[in-house]
């Protein structure tokens, strides 16, 4: 059992948590979905216990402990300003890259230099409904682990294979290596995003919020793309523009039967 010390600390420190492969998940939501077999530790205030007498069955026979603290203690612990008054220490997801890249006309995003938890959690939930078989996230880029981030997922980072990487380039090649064309938005980009042919293996690049991809991931993609735009707007959210072109390759792989 972690002390509340231990957990807070948990909470702020990714060295901490990618040393003990543990995060905590905060909210009911995130809580109730995370896998019962990775659930180490749940923490509810007194109230949660009362509206919610059934806590302790959440996870079956053999569950996690559950331990219960004042609402005033536990707010001090909490990462949020309204505290749902449930959270739990979870093991990080092992996923298998081969598994995740290996299936047929895998459809991956590849994040270089995120820094927005928003940003990448709402990626990451967005790449669960648009069928994503993969996310990869530079070194330099946010903790999919930290608190915001994770809550930002609503439950996907439990589900949507996750991978960090150190060279976006080599990261390009191997996934050339297995038939899958890296396509970045760019602002140069030679043609609009509706234009090439995504059913076949496809990685979209999304890179940092202000400075977009570097020059020498630009040189590795496949291809550069570009989501046109009106008005003074000079460049789109990158959450919206990942979403933009997740949904045209889900919108013509499903016109040809479906994804892969």
């Amino acid at each position: 059992m972690l002390s509340l010390k231990d957990i807070k600390f948990l909470m702020r420190n990714k060295k901490a948590r990618d040393t003990q492969g543990l995060f905590v998940a905060e909210g009911e939501k995130l809580v109730r979905e995370a896998p019962s077999d990775d659930v180490v530790q749940v923490i509810v205030s007194r109230s949660f216990a009362e509206e919610h007498p059934d806590v302790d069955s959440w996870w079956g026979a053999g569950g996690p402990e559950t331990g219960v603290l004042d609402d005033g203690r536990f707010a001090s612990l909490s990462d949020t300003r309204s505290p749902q008054g449930i959270l739990a220490v979870v093991r990080q997801g092992h996923f298998r890259i081969g598994e995740a890249v290996g299936g047929i006309s895998p459809l991956v995003m590849i994040l270089e230099n995120l820094q927005d938890p928003g940003n990448a959690g709402t990626i990451l939930r967005t790449a669960e409904a648009a069928g994503v078989s993969a996310v990869f996230l530079t070194e330099g880029s946010v903790d999919l682990y930290s608190p915001k981030t994770t809550r930002a997922t609503m439950g996907s980072v439990y589900r949507v294979p996750h991978f960090y990487f150190e060279d976006c380039g080599e990261l390009i090649r191997y996934l050339a290596e297995r038939g899958i064309t890296a396509y970045a938005a760019h602002l140069m980009g030679g043609r609009t995003y509706t234009d090439p042919d995504y059913r076949h293996g496809t990685a979209f690049v999304i890179g940092n919020e202000s400075r977009g991809i570097t020059d020498s991931t630009a040189e590795a993609c496949g291809e550069l793309i570009r989501i046109p735009m009106m008005g003074r707007i000079e460049s789109l959210n990158a959450a919206m523009a990942a979403g933009i072109l997740m949904y045209e390759a889900q919108r013509q792989r499903r016109n040809t039967g479906g994804l892969s």
